[in-house]
This record gives C-alpha cells, sequence and structure tokens, in this order.
C-alpha cells in the first residue's frame, strides 16, 4: 500500500494533519471521511512526492459512465458465474480499468466487501456510480444466492436504459440543430452581408423596395443589439433550464411537455418504457413491490409519473391493486392498464411489463425515426426560406435598376 499525507478538520472543527496507508488517492480519502475527518483535497498527497491532482475539479474529472457500469457488471457477472470470489473479482477489474477513476471505484467496493461488509453495502459507499436500482437489485440478489442472475438482468436493464436515453438526445437534439443552424446563418447575412449591400445601394438615389428596406432595417437593428440579443437568448436558455431542475420547475412544465405536439408522444412513451422495465426487472429479481415503485418513482424523470407511480405505491400499501390508480392517470393508456391489471390477477406481473417495455421501446424507436425522417426536409426548406429571402431582398434593387435600364 501507498502512505499518503493529509491534513484535515475532525468532527469538532480542530485541524488535524497525519499519515494513511491506501492502494490510492481516492481509497485515503474516503477511509478519512468514514474516521469523521474532512480532509483538504488541496493537501492530501502521495508521502515524498508533490501535490497529487486526482481529485479534479467536478464537472472535469472523468467519470464512471453508464457504458462502463454496464461493460463491470456483464464482467462482473461472468466471473461470478465462473466461481471466482467476489473480493478476487472486483480486484481483477480494477486493475483492468481503463480509467483511474474506474479502478479507484472497484478498489472502494473491494475494500468494504474485505471488511465484512455486503457487495451491496459497497456499492452504496459510492453513490455517484451506483443508483438506488442497481444496490437494491444487488442486495436482493445477494440474498437469493443469485447474484450472477441479477447482474445479468442490470446489465440488459442498463443497455436498455442507454437505447432510450439515446433515442430520446436524438429527438430533442435534431430540432436544436435546425433552429441554431437557422440562427447562425441569419445572423452571419444580416451582421457581415447585407450591410455590405447598404453601402451599394445608398448611390442607387431611387426607393427601395418594401423587402429590401426591411431586411435593411432589420440588419441595422442587429449589427447595434446583437450583444443583447444573443445575451438575452442566453440568460432566457440559463434560466429555463435553471427553473427545469427546481421542484416548482418539473411541477409546472413536466406536464406541459407531455402535451407538446409530436415530441409530448415521444416524451409519454419513454416514461412508460422506463417504468415498466425497471418495475419489471426489479419485481423479477426478488425485490418487494412497495421499494420497487418507489424507486421506480425517484427515476421516473417526469413530474406526473412520479406523481402517478407515488399514488399508485400508496393504493397497494393499502391493499388496492396498482390497476386502479393507474387508470385514473392521463400518463398510461388503456392498453398499459388492461395489461398490469392481467399481469397481477395471473401472478406474471413482472413478465407483462416486460412485454408493454419491449413494445414501447419499439415505438420510441419508431417515433425518433419518423421525427428524422419529417425534420430533414423542415431543415432544408427553413433554411433556403430564410437564405433565399434575405437574397432574393438584396437583388430586387438591382434587377429593379435593370428594368429601368
Amino acid at each position: 500500500m501507498t502512505v499518503f499525507v493529509w491534513e484535515g478538520k475532525d468532527k469538532k472543527g480542530k485541524v488535524v494533519k497525519g499519515e494513511i496507508e491506501a492502494n490510492s488517492l481516492q481509497l485515503a480519502f474516503n477511509r478519512l471521511k468514514a474516521k469523521g475527518i474532512s480532509p483538504d483535497s488541496k493537501t492530501i498527497r502521495e508521502k515524498g512526492k508533490g501535490l497529487e491532482m486526482e481529485l479534479t475539479i467536478p464537472g472535469f474529472a472523468p467519470k464512471f459512465n453508464t457504458k462502463d457500469v454496464v461493460i463491470f457488471t456483464r464482467q462482473l457477472a461472468t466471473m461470478i458465474d465462473a466461481g471466482l470470489p467476489l473480493v478476487q473479482a472486483l480486484g481483477i477489474l480494477a486493475k483492468g480499468a481503463e480509467k483511474k477513476v474506474n479502478a479507484n471505484t472497484l478498489l472502494a467496493v473491494k475494500e468494504v466487501v474485505e471488511t465484512g461488509g455486503t457487495f451491496a453495502e459497497g456499492l452504496a459507499s459510492q453513490p455517484k456510480t451506483f443508483d438506488e436500482l442497481y444496490i437494491n437489485m444487488v442486495k436482493a440478489g445477494e440474498g437469493g444466492g443469485i447474484l450472477d442472475i441479477i447482474l445479468e438482468r442490470l446489465a440488459a436493464q442498463l443497455e436498455k436504459t442507454m437505447k432510450l436515453t439515446r433515442e430520446v438526445k436524438t429527438a430533442m437534439i435534431y430540432p436544436g440543430v435546425v433552429v441554431s443552424a437557422a440562427v447562425i446563418v441569419t445572423s452571419i447575412l444580416l451582421i457581415f452581408v447585407i450591410p455590405t449591400f447598404e453601402e451599394i445601394f445608398a448611390d442607387f438615389g431611387s426607393e427601395l423596395p418594401l423587402p429590401t428596406v426591411i431586411c435593411l432595417k432589420l440588419s441595422r437593428f442587429f449589427v447595434a443589439n446583437w450583444y443583447f440579443i444573443f445575451g438575452s437568448i442566453g440568460i432566457f436558455i440559463y434560466s429555463f433550464f435553471k427553473f427545469l431542475g427546481t421542484p416548482r420547475g418539473k411541477e409546472v412544465l413536466h406536464p406541459i411537455f407531455l402535451k407538446l405536439p409530436i415530441f409530448g408522444n415521444i416524451i409519454q412513451k419513454v416514461a412508460i418504457a422506463r417504468f415498466t422495465r425497471t418495475l419489471g426487472t426489479m419485481l423479477s429479481s426478488g425485490v418487494p413491490v412497495l421499494e420497487a415503485l418507489l424507486i421506480c418513482s425517484r427515476t421516473a424523470g417526469n413530474y406526473v409519473v412520479q406523481r402517478d407511480i407515488q399514488e399508485a405505491r400508496i393504493a397497494i400499501s393499502e391493499g388496492k391493486p396498482m390497476l386502479e390508480p393507474l387508470e385514473e392517470s392521463t400518463v398510461f393508456p388503456a392498453m398499459v392498464t388492461s395489461m398490469i391489471g392481467v399481469g397481477e390477477a395471473t401472478g406474471a406481473l413482472d413478465a407483462m411489463l416486460a412485454k408493454i417495455a419491449d413494445f414501447y421501446e419499439d415505438e420510441v424507436d419508431n417515433a425518433v425515426t419518423a421525427l428524422k425522417q419529417m425534420i430533414e426536409p423542415i431543415m432544408i426548406l427553413t433554411l433556403g426560406v430564410i437564405i433565399g429571402g434575405l437574397v432574393i431582398s438584396m437583388y430586387l434593387p438591382i434587377f429593379k435598376m435593370g428594368s429601368v435600364i
């Protein structure tokens, strides 16, 4: 093990310093935190060396992302299925990790297991990497002695989630590209191109066509106030996403998102697919239904869906079927609620939820494909109208002069 020199504050706020042995800087940091010491990340370093900058600035450090978690989960499932002890498997995966942050995370989990903790407790010590769904499913797998099977299900669940996330990003980014392209092209024309024509038209000595006059006035306004225009757009976008990140913002905006043309339908289908896939996977893994619904509500991604899931959880806790509150929901279609009702009645709810998830994941894929096909001609048409309109407006005086001559 490596010896690290550290300085920090204890529980009473007193400045303390010392040395600690650990496999990595991050593990040394975690151990000190576990002892009730708040170490200063700027002073903790390997003994005999300069400052180690492994604890990097938040937001710029490499992350143990979802793709990494999927690969780790599949590899670990294979190793456990082959009979390899958990601690040894974690050590091998940490040693072979490409990113240092991944290795440190796995070593931290391994350390908890080595000191007598469960695998789920080790994962819970890394909440930025492993969420509630992952931890609870592992806990159920450890309790039932089927950890390798649960890990395979988790990997499949995460892959499905990644695919849905990609579909949503594609659906949202495509229109953004259209708008951005239109704004950039229009701005370039108004700021750099049209003022050149204005200098030419100044010597014409005749009245300019109305479209040309409008374009010239718009160009003058844009050149004089471009900083205010772009600043206002930037402030609006920042304020919008800041508000969206608040509980009140979610309560106000999420119902509106579900009612948007085209996009509302995609958001609804994504929410249904995510809920049914997550709940079905957890139930089939042995997670209690009330706990599973609680986790599903926290990972729903939409305030309306979260509220409806919480109401379903309350109904079940009172001895009622899940079907009743979901039937009153504006998010879940009749087909979904009827299939859930059949699943509850037959005792095959997890299988029925998996079928619903498969159906809606395909629906999302088809909806995004259709959106792409629709956006492409709209993008070409929009840019054509903007650029063509500005160009024609600028050439109208020249055409007029030619007709007079």
